[in-house]
């Protein structure tokens, strides 16, 4: 998952960070209520677990003005506040869940889990095909035509997000962000040697190519 965490205590911050990258997931942090409303607007996450007392604007407007908007991401807000009318008005201003602090991570994991799993159902896909290519998230297989192919961590999940976008420019820039959890280039050639593993463990042996570079753009996976 992709989780959105604004929270204004930095050290709390910081430790859901760790947490939820050792859980498997990854975690954006913004530290008061306007940044991380802006993030909420422009990106794209599983969840939004939203702090309610925060610097420049509280979690309630920000949960409030996503949904006048549109924006039917899960929101589970936290909050110091834990009295029945706090968790009522939380819910009543858009948000799917209501923990009080302090809190275990376990629950607030737990938590979030169901309401992606929620957001979901309709919609779950748990496998991949482009042309002969098949890529199942559950088992973490990868075949083609057949033949098993095995990917370490990190070229699976490229060759996931490359799946999920067939047949569409994928930029440098998506992939370090959305792979490698990057916001900013490192200038180093971590996507260069990672796609070029990548091709050779889906193209050797055999006919076509389905990993295409696109020059000056990025990257494309499409079964010609």
């Amino acid at each position: 998952m992709k989780i959105l965490v604004i929270e204004d205590d930095r050290e709390a911050a910081g430790f859901l960070k760790k947490a939820f990258a050792e859980a498997g997931h990854t975690a954006d942090i913004a530290p008061d209520g306007e940044s991380g409303f802006a993030l909420a607007e422009a990106g794209s996450y599983d969840v939004f677990v939203i702090d309610r007392m925060l610097p420049r604007r509280d979690g309630l407007s920000i949960i409030a003005e996503l949904r006048s908007t549109g924006n039917a991401t899960p929101a589970l807000i936290l909050s110091a506040l834990g009295e029945v009318d706090d968790r009522v008005t939380g819910l009543r201003a858009g948000g799917d869940d209501y923990l009080t602090k302090p809190y275990a991570f376990s629950e607030l994991l737990a938590r979030i889990e169901v309401l992606k799993r929620r957001a979901g159902a309709k919609d779950i896909e748990t496998v991949y095909r482009v042309g002969d290519l098949e890529l199942d998230r559950l088992s973490h297989a990868v075949r083609r035509d057949g033949r098993e192919i095995t990917l370490q961590p990190r070229e699976f999940r490229l060759l996931e997000y490359l799946m999920r976008h067939a047949g569409q420019v994928v930029t440098r820039t998506m992939l370090l962000e959305n792979v490698w959890d990057y916001h900013f280039d490192p200038q180093t050639n971590v996507i260069d040697v990672h796609i070029s593993r990548l091709r050779g463990k889906i193209e050797r042996g055999f006919d076509k190519p389905v990993l295409h570079t696109v020059r000056g753009a990025g990257y494309m996976l499409r079964a010609d």
